[in-house]
């Protein structure tokens, strides 16, 4: 037999994936750090005036509606086909994180909570994480169990120390964010295992809907108000929460985890902690102890810990 002389057709060429810059990456990652740390100083700017969860109900419903259009715009309402299993996902997503998360955070800061020491609080997430996958049989890195432990040593001196200042933090509203920084971490754990839309933004249209929805409807059951009819103070900070800390940040948070290094991307845990207590403290005044110092600095530093063992 005489040996082919046609040639093997060549492999397809693959479109080359452009590498965003440095410089967009360094933008999107300042939205994340400073816009995520701000949004405890504007919840404490409206709890001032309004009513929390329903208050909170507006900001979710409202950043739900905005992302949705937005989506519907760019690429059709098709975009925003869901199921009813992933509608039940993300409806236990919209009751996990918005509201027992985040609602539970407006309401203890507005029985006296400050942004600051409601930041450090809820910086515990990370750490809370670790021991549902515990719980899960799933075995943590040495390094990983160390930083859990000083976390929570920490979580303990902010507790039990670090609420003094001028204005003194009740022991029930502190234990309120651990109690709303847990639920998130319980969400967020979950959220692999529910049935969502594989599209992360369209799971987040419906998750702050449905979550906005619940949360009003909560609040009105509690006998909260519903209304616009708020000074332009805050009304201001009600739109800086829907329009950057909603919307914006979230949408720069999907693009980095697309885009960069997770071990990057991860470091706002420790960084929106920090942002939320100097802006406290700028802004409202509020009283930073060294109590609060040396534990938020050991939280800090354990979720720093946790982070840089579990991203190898």
């Amino acid at each position: 037999m005489s040996e082919s002389t046609s040639a093997a057709p060549a492999p397809p060429v693959l479109p080359s994936r452009t590498v965003p810059s440095w410089g967009l990456v360094a933008v999107a990652l300042a939205v994340v750090y400073v816009v995520w740390g701000s949004t405890y100083l504007g919840i404490r700017i409206v709890v001032e005036e309004a009513d929390p969860l329903t208050a909170m109900g507006q900001r979710y419903t409202f950043a739900g509606l905005i992302l949705g259009a937005v989506l519907a715009v760019r690429s059709g309402i098709s975009r925003l086909a869901i199921t009813g299993k992933q509608l039940i996902g993300c409806a236990v997503l919209g009751l996990l994180l918005p509201l027992l998360g985040n609602g539970m955070v407006s309401v203890a800061e507005s029985k006296g909570a400050t942004s600051g020491f409601t930041a450090l609080l809820i910086a515990m997430t990370p750490l809370a994480i670790v021991v549902f996958r515990m719980i899960e049989h799933d075995r943590p890195r040495t390094m990983t169990l160390v930083g859990v432990l000083a976390g929570f040593g920490g979580l303990a001196g902010l507790v039990l120390f670090g609420r003094g200042g001028a204005e003194p933090v009740p022991l029930g509203p502190a234990l309120l964010v651990l109690f709303a920084a847990t639920c998130w971490a319980l969400g967020s754990y979950l959220q692999p295992r529910l049935w969502l839309p594989r599209d992360p933004f369209v799971i987040a249209v419906y998750e702050m809907l449905l979550g906005g929805l619940i949360m009003t409807v909560v609040g009105l059951s509690a006998g909260q108000e519903l209304t616009l009819d708020y000074s332009s103070r805050t009304l201001l900070a009600l739109g800086y929460l829907v329009v950057f800390g909603s919307v914006l940040a979230f949408t720069a948070y999907v693009w980095l985890v697309a885009n960069a290094p997770i071990s990057l991307v991860a470091t706002y845990a420790y960084v929106n902690p920090v942002v939320a207590v100097l802006l406290g403290w700028l802004v409202l005044g509020e009283t930073i102890t060294w109590p609060t110092v040396v534990g938020g600095s050991v939280v800090v530093a354990a979720v720093a810990i946790v982070i840089s063992s579990e991203r190898r």
